[in-house]
């Protein structure tokens, strides 16, 4: 781009920003005084914009000309609110038939945190620093968690803005590029997932002492849990049908979500085969002539059955077994709150060496057992769980095989 004459700017032979100033006088006889940025957009489209001072004006056709240039403008006339695209951006998630939890969790964002703070900002007037200036007042009374899922889904308001030509760019994906290396932004998320055995995971002796003092009608399930790493909704959502006890495996092929509703899993890699051990067999055998009826096949229905509360597992049962086998904390409470941990001790199994009473698998195969949508997030997540390749003894043993 290049002046071509004051006032006057031109790329490749096109007028794309003039300045020019205009004058009227008012029903007073005032006479009066602006000037205008008048230009052509990337898309053809001609805009005029007006300011009080030469200098502001003149400074709005730079900018302007250069956005225009990389195809990355948008006129304030064009651009919706920050609110306005986010209520689009919940119309496509609804209409995309997402899980009712995932849809709360985006209306909660955009209502409670995004709305309050940025939902009357034009989407043309949302800069990198903008976005950044929101970041740091999301993280002034929001856990880091709550602040990378906030700005997680801004990204993708501003990602389906930018798909239905509302603004050319997504200042949330420019925001954090170049802050850190890629090689320390992957180690601190590994640290964030870094997950202690005895801390966040039960260790063995817990779990043995766990079984030990499962004893009411929840006892197949959290045994279930224990021994195939299933989360939560999908085993309150497992049916007989999908429990091969003649070959001992387990097919994950539904969930039911919070609200009791009976759906897919959450993503492809969710659908999946689970081997079990004669113990969970057995058990299964025997609660399976036990089992309340149930109109949807559910292996661990409720006595209406409909699939069982998370709550109710958790608090009726799952604590209390905590508590009889004196797997407490400080303050002789159940220590582990959650089924997750459950999940986590799984993983941890599947890891573990043989000698050790684990299975010694390979990544890929733990991936699989858990449903991971990707190796890398289950290495994130339990890498560091895996035996260290630098033992001695092994070493030794390795050296003396390559040089006999």
């Amino acid at each position: 781009m290049r002046q071509r004459r004051p006032g006057i700017f031109r790329f490749e032979g096109e007028t794309v920003v003039s300045v020019r100033r205009r004058t009227w006088t008012s029903p007073s006889g005032e006479r009066k005084e602006a000037w205008i940025a008048d230009y052509v957009d990337q898309h053809g489209d001609r805009h005029i914009k007006t300011f009080a001072r030469k200098k502001d004006a003149e400074a709005y056709h730079l900018k302007a000309a250069n956005e225009v240039r990389v195809g990355i403008h948008t006129a304030n006339s064009r651009s919706a609110t920050v609110a306005e695209a986010g209520q689009l951006w919940l119309a496509g998630a609804t209409n995309a038939e997402l899980e009712r939890t995932t849809l709360d969790q985006y209306r909660g964002h955009l209502k409670h945190h995004i709305a309050p703070l940025i939902g009357e900002v034009k989407l043309a007037q949302l800069t990198v620093p903008m976005a950044r200036s929101f970041e740091d007042q999301l993280a002034k009374d929001r856990s880091p968690a709550m602040v990378r899922k906030v700005m997680r889904s801004l990204g993708a308001i501003l990602a389906d803005a930018q798909e239905r030509g509302l603004v050319a760019q997504n200042v949330v994906r420019n925001l954090h590029r170049g802050r850190r290396p890629g090689g320390q932004i992957r180690a601190d998320k590994r640290q964030r997932g870094k997950l202690e055995v005895g801390v966040d995971i039960p260790t063995p002796a817990e779990i043995s002492a766990i079984v030990a003092h499962l004893t009411d009608q929840r006892r197949p399930l959290l045994l279930t849990a224990i021994f195939t790493g299933l989360r939560s909704s999908e085993l309150r959502g497992l049916r007989w049908q999908d429990i091969d006890l003649k070959r001992a495996v387990l097919h994950v092929r539904q969930r039911a979500d919070r609200y009791q509703q009976i759906g897919r899993p959450k993503s492809a890699t969710a659908e999946r085969v689970i081997p079990l051990p004669p113990l969970l067999v057995n058990t299964l055998r025997e609660w399976k002539l036990a089992c309340p009826k149930s109109h949807l096949d559910l292996a661990f229905p409720n006595g209406r059955g409909n699939p069982d509360h998370r709550v109710e597992i958790v608090h009726r049962s799952y604590r209390p077994a905590q508590v009889a086998a004196g797997v407490v904390n400080a303050r002789g409470r159940a220590k582990y709150g959650g089924l997750h941990a459950l999940r986590h001790f799984y993983a941890s199994w599947c890891i573990n060496r043989r000698v050790d009473g684990g299975l010694e698998l390979p990544l890929k195969l733990v991936q699989t057992r858990l449903g991971h949508a990707s190796i890398q997030m289950t290495a994130d997540r339990y890498g560091h769980l895996f035996p260290s390749a630098d033992d001695g003894a092994e070493m030794a043993a390795a050296e003396q095989a390559l040089l006999r």
